[in-house]
């Protein structure tokens, strides 16, 4: 039979296939918070976040080198941004686990441990709450004891 007349499938055998789906993130960064991060990780390499809990820098959103910072075992990684994860607290991941975070840069001094603080920004933490079809989207969390290579 000429090719335009063969059945789908009968000329090329089906492939198996995924189908991909994506949950809601947690944890996503403006396209200047993705810039300073790529800045950041060519000067320093591997990055990571940690969300502070408030005691000396606020709550402000912390940048490491990867493994600079130690993970606890019950911190919780909210996703990555910039190929960077995002770790905060489990009990500050209480208070928050219904609010979408975004990574955002600002001008001024952040936290002095911080790798931003000598570019005279700081990251900034913007939130809002899930829509419910976003709550009902969202992926299970893993703990720092869960995540290798956290620190």
């Amino acid at each position: 039979l000429p090719a335009d007349q063969e059945p789908p499938g009968q000329l090329q055998p089906r492939q198996a296939r995924v189908l991909l789906t994506m949950s809601t993130a947690r944890v996503e960064a403006t396209g200047e918070a993705l810039e300073l991060i790529g800045r950041l990780t060519a000067i320093n390499g591997p990055l990571m976040f940690h969300q502070s809990g408030g005691c000396c820098d606020g709550s402000s959103p912390m940048c490491f080198t990867l493994g600079e910072f130690r993970v606890g075992d019950s911190d919780v990684l909210l996703g990555e941004v910039g190929g960077a994860p995002f770790y905060m607290s489990a009990e500050q991941f209480e208070y928050w686990k219904h609010t979408h975070l975004t990574l955002d840069v600002v001008a001024g001094r952040g936290g002095g441990f911080s790798l931003e603080a000598p570019e005279g920004v700081r990251f900034l933490i913007r939130s809002r709450l899930f829509t419910d079809a976003e709550e009902a989207d969202l992926a299970a969390v893993s703990t720092g004891a869960s995540t290798p290579d956290s620190g």
